[in-house]
């Protein structure tokens, strides 16, 4: 919705003309806050996984955690590289990568290396389907070091130390450490860490602490207060002393990983109706990596019969659906199988669940 929406806005279209204000950046401007609540479910995920198959983060072997990453992130990775590198060669006006920010060269050596933020922030955006995979730089460089430091810091309170040094820092990753480039206040490295930071913090937490039911109620509700003030006031929040010290990536954070510490213990479920929302979270990473494909398509064919203002929400709802289905699609005949061949050798008998009583989450569907 946040990148339908952009390109509603840069057509022109005066689409959210009888929509309150309020209500508009809280429906399509929380494309940002979204980024930070995956980061925190995936350092959940990832140091969970860990702790079960490992015992500790010390015992972390790191040849088969990066082997781990590899079977599950590259076989899309390179087949979207490679999809978008012919486009660019056919001379597609939406994935030309502009000679300015250094070509189609550069932006695969940036994709490559995990730093396509870092080439955004010196040379400017990338095209949409480029320009998304500025997280992925950030979550894999975060997890290039993960098992290393694991292992160097040995013990599990140094290891804390680290994580609360990144979660620190985080908000000065949004403000003071930008110099004012706009760009790298929302795609720094040390700006999204924290919520990864938090994410494993939490695992460590719940992996030692059984918190009482009561505990949990209250963890929940605080989360939900916590997300809902964010994420629904969110033009507002900018404007504030939270917004402009960075604090609300970092409050935004710490409310998902209460959500996440009440739901693993007390092993709470959707209900069915949640069920096509739940696959969407299942193939989060498949969605997240083809969806620009399928915006610039529906918003193509929107330009062509004339860019109707009745059609926007059709445009919305099309998009969101058809994101979900080549999704589902791309993890069920390849991103799974590949996924699946590559772990083979890896695989030591049951990967273990980071929910109790629970079927394994490391399934070739999760996002780890």
């Amino acid at each position: 919705m946040n990148h339908v929406n952009m390109r509603l806005l840069i057509a022109k279209i005066p689409y959210t003309a009888n929509i309150p204000a309020l209500l508009v950046p809280s429906l399509v401007w929380n494309g940002q806050f979204a980024v930070q609540m995956f980061f925190a479910v995936s350092g959940f995920l990832i140091t969970s996984t860990a702790l079960r198959r490992w015992g500790s983060l010390s015992n972390v072997n790191v040849r088969d955690f990066y082997r781990l990453r590899f079977a599950r992130i590259a076989p899309l990775f390179i087949l979207v590289l490679l999809v978008l590198s012919i486009l660019h060669a056919a001379q597609f006006k939406d994935f030309i990568v502009k000679p300015k920010t250094g070509g189609l060269g550069r932006a695969l050596l940036a994709a490559l290396t995990f730093h396509i933020n870092v080439l955004e922030a010196n040379r400017g955006y990338l095209p949409g389907s480029w320009d998304v995979l500025w997280s992925l730089s950030v979550e894999e460089m975060f997890y290039l070091f993960f098992p290393v430091v694991s292992r160097l810091l040995g013990g599990r309170k140094l290891f804390v130390a680290f994580l609360f040094g990144l979660i620190l820092l985080g908000p000065f990753g949004r403000t003071a450490f930008t110099h004012g480039n706009e760009i790298w206040s929302e795609k720094s490295y040390l700006g999204s860490m924290d919520a990864i930071a938090l994410g494993c913090l939490t695992a460590l937490i719940a992996s030692r602490t059984r918190f009482s039911r009561w505990v949990l109620r209250i963890l929940a509700a605080s989360g939900i207060g916590i997300l809902t003030f964010i994420l629904g006031v969110s033009n507002r929040v900018y404007s504030t002393i939270i917004g402009r010290s960075g604090l609300d990536m970092t409050f935004l954070g710490v409310g998902t990983c209460m959500i996440i510490i009440a739901a693993t213990q007390t092993q709470w479920k959707g209900s069915r109706i949640l069920g096509p929302v739940l696959d969407l979270g299942r193939h989060s990473y498949e969605v997240y990596l083809l969806h620009m494909f399928v915006v610039f398509t529906f918003f193509n064919l929107f330009v062509s019969i004339g860019k109707p203002m009745a059609a926007v929400p059709a445009l919305f709802l099309a998009v969101t659906l058809f994101s979900g289905a080549l999704g589902a699609v791309a993890a069920r005949f390849y991103s799974d199988p590949m996924n699946r061949l590559l772990r083979k050798r890896s695989s030591r008998g049951n990967l273990g669940s980071v929910v109790e009583n629970r079927p394994p989450l490391e399934t070739a569907n999760s996002p780890v």
